[in-house]
């Protein structure tokens, strides 16, 4: 039983010499390149840095991706509101009555006849900011506008506006939106 199995194999003549040593050679070439997958390779200094530099510049692509795509979405919000405005804006509406509201603070004016006016302190219509100048636009676009920018309404909330403070001897006496300044 000494024997090995090519020995064997080589005797009962179902393979010849040439055939045996080709079977060897490979088993011989396969143990070798099990033990060399099998051992830890260390990598190099500069693979670990060009590794570390792929790493970094992946995350700044993807950072700056992920601004160029917030600037592209609030240039599209600012387009939908400027056409907003502009299509939806009302026309007419110079005339002798100054309407006073306040922006940032600062009281504004802007000239409006009497039926805007009305219409204005009963919430019908609100005050649009379209660059540095204001537009009239009715409530239910102001309220789309709104939804996408609230800074862009001036006037549109007359219930927001009349927060009621608990210790305010005034409480009980109403404003009139009407009021002429």
């Amino acid at each position: 039983m000494g024997n090995s199995l090519f020995d064997q194999l080589n005797k009962s003549g179902l393979i010849d010499k040439s055939r045996a040593q080709k079977s060897k050679h490979n088993q011989y070439k396969n143990q070798k390149q099990k033990s060399k997958k099998g051992a830890t390779n260390q990598p190099d200094e500069a693979t670990v840095l060009a590794n570390k530099t792929h790493a970094e510049k992946v995350e700044r692509d993807r950072q700056l991706n992920q601004q160029q795509k917030k600037e592209a979405e609030k240039n599209a919000i600012a387009a939908q509101i400027k056409q907003l405005i502009e299509t939806n804006s009302v026309k007419d509406y110079d005339g002798d009555i100054a309407y006073n509201f306040t922006d940032a603070n600062i009281i504004k004016r802007i000239y409006v006849s009497e039926k805007i006016r009305s219409h204005l302190a009963a919430g019908r219509l609100a005050i649009a900011k379209l660059g540095d100048g204001y537009e009239l636009v009715p409530t239910p676009v102001a309220d789309k506008i709104k939804q996408r920018d609230a800074l862009c309404i001036i006037t549109n909330d007359h219930s927001a506006e009349m927060v009621r403070d608990e210790e305010d001897p005034y409480a009980d006496y109403k404003i009139p939106d009407d009021l002429m300044w």
